[in-house]
């Protein structure tokens, strides 16, 4: 047999295995309901669309990227949103509901749940900054256990009292820097 055979023999074999199965190596969309795979099909590849929304373990690239469920990967676009993140968002808004473990950068950073990473961008937002830095114009956190802001305007809530608890803890809010740990 002469290796162009070969090749296209191996080449078979392997989109053959991954029709069987059943991975979803590329995702390609218009719209969640106009796409090549269903929006409860995990794909674990790469996502290209106008709007794709699908729990992954992919590079996505779009104007809106979402990740449903427990998602993994690097989105790129000019809006991403997730469920549970592990990975990197960059965009001009990023917004992760329940956890992200990784980096936001974009104008607007929203993680209304758990954050242990990095956030940069203008505004920052963390529900709970579980271990991470906030680096941006405006930096809140509700809660945090380790972590740290850089930036105008810093605010974490969980800082109650102004100067008493350094080393461990700065203030409520600050200008320029803020932490606790």
């Amino acid at each position: 047999m002469n290796r162009r055979l070969l090749a296209y023999i191996a080449v078979l074999m392997m989109v053959a295995t991954w029709a069987v199965a059943g991975n979803k190596m590329f995702q390609l969309s218009l719209t969640p309901d106009i796409a090549i795979y269903d929006r409860s099909e995990t794909i674990q590849g790469a996502t290209l669309g106008i709007w794709s929304e699908n729990p992954q373990r992919a590079f996505a690239f779009g104007f809106v990227n979402g990740a449903t469920g427990k998602s993994i990967g690097f989105s790129l676009g000019l809006f991403n949103y997730a469920d549970d993140y592990l990975g990197a968002q960059f965009s001009v808004v990023n917004s992760t509901k329940t956890a992200l473990l990784g980096w936001q950068l974009g104008a607007l950073n929203m993680v209304p749940g758990s954050m242990t990473g990095l956030q940069s961008g203008l505004v920052n937002s963390a529900g709970h900054l579980k271990m991470g830095l906030q680096l941006g114009i405006i930096n809140v956190a509700d809660t945090a256990e380790k972590g740290g802001q850089i930036g105008l305007v810093n605010i974490m809530r969980e800082n109650k009292v102004w100067f008493t608890g350094v080393p461990r803890e700065l203030a409520p809010a600050m200008v320029l820097v803020d932490w606790r740990f």
